[in-house]
């Protein structure tokens, strides 16, 4: 299937089972997975990228949203992380794992619609997509979509508030792409818990090289925003688009206000879903560490 088309998934959402019962869950039990992936399925939101009704924005307005260099990394970040996450949903054998894997790659590849849609509509100019090819080893490439969206997604968070509060984002336009960004929350979700599940149902002479793996992710991860922050410096688009937005929400946000701004956001979007599942803590950790020595009046270089 080209990676440009949209198509309507199957009926994913439909017979998920029953929901486990209330009372403390172990983490890696079987209540735990129904737990974490019925939450995925059964809060899908069934709309259509091309029904989304974007707003006519103002001169002003629409030249700050035309102008920010993040589209082209945008939508191919959301075509590899589809392709990425729909390659593993088929080494998956657990029936609601597999539909909840499914369900979670076709939100990403909807997400890649919704931006082309966006681009579209203001008429911004993408660069030509490359190819991508079919990961060759299904789990890493699930692992390194998944934490690079706990980390991308905490950030977009505060940044979505922010641009929200300084008028940067009209109302108009914060509203239509919301659903898209409570969806982010919806996947690190499911990935962390998934991870917790993941990791304690595997044989026990595979969990060190998981475990290595996770940590050969992390240095990737970081690795590459290093070499993000240096494109940035230079004036390149990449697929570091907190940095790069950040730089265009104006002097008046700062680094610590921002960073508290990301971890309301981040506890704010988690909060409706069951307090009996994993949530992303390492991104937070680090953020509020972050905080206690830079503290909330520190500028923006």
């Amino acid at each position: 299937m080209s990676s440009h088309a949209f198509v309507i998934p199957p009926e994913l959402t439909l017979d998920t089972g029953s929901w486990p019962a209330d009372g403390p869950i172990r983490f890696g039990s079987e209540e735990h997975k129904r737990l974490f992936c019925k939450t995925l399925l059964d809060t899908h939101d069934p709309y259509r990228p091309k029904v989304l009704d974007w707003p006519r924005l103002g001169e002003e307005a629409e030249k700050r949203i035309t102008s920010l260099p993040i589209w082209d990394i945008a939508v191919q970040t959301e075509n590899r992380a589809g392709l990425n996450v729909c390659t593993y949903a088929e080494k998956i054998s657990d029936p609601l794992l597999n539909k909840a894997v499914q369900l979670n790659g076709f939100e990403e590849r909807r997400h890649r619609h919704v931006l082309a849609n966006l681009v579209e509509a203001y008429g911004i100019k993408l660069a030509p997509e490359p190819h991508y090819p079919v990961p060759k080893d299904p789990e890493w490439a699930f692992l390194v979509t998944g934490y690079s969206e706990c980390i991308d997604s905490f950030f977009a968070f505060g940044l979505f508030k922010a641009a929200a509060d300084t008028g940067y984002f009209p109302p108009e336009l914060i509203q239509t792409f919301d659903p898209v960004v409570n969806e982010e929350a919806r996947h690190i979700l499911f990935f962390v818990n998934w991870v917790a599940w993941h990791r304690r149902n595997m044989p026990f002479w595979r969990r060190p090289w998981f475990e290595l793996k996770v940590l050969a992710v992390w240095v990737f991860l970081v690795w590459e925003r290093i070499g993000i922050a240096g494109d940035v410096s230079h004036g390149q688009q990449d697929n570091n688009f907190t940095v790069s937005g950040a730089e265009q929400l104006g002097a008046d946000i700062n680094v610590g206000e921002l960073i508290a701004i990301c971890l309301a956001e981040n506890d704010r979007r988690l909060k409706p879903f069951d307090d009996r599942l994993k949530r992303p803590r390492f991104v937070p950790f680090l953020a509020r560490l972050a905080l206690k020595f830079i503290g909330p009046k520190h500028k923006a270089a």
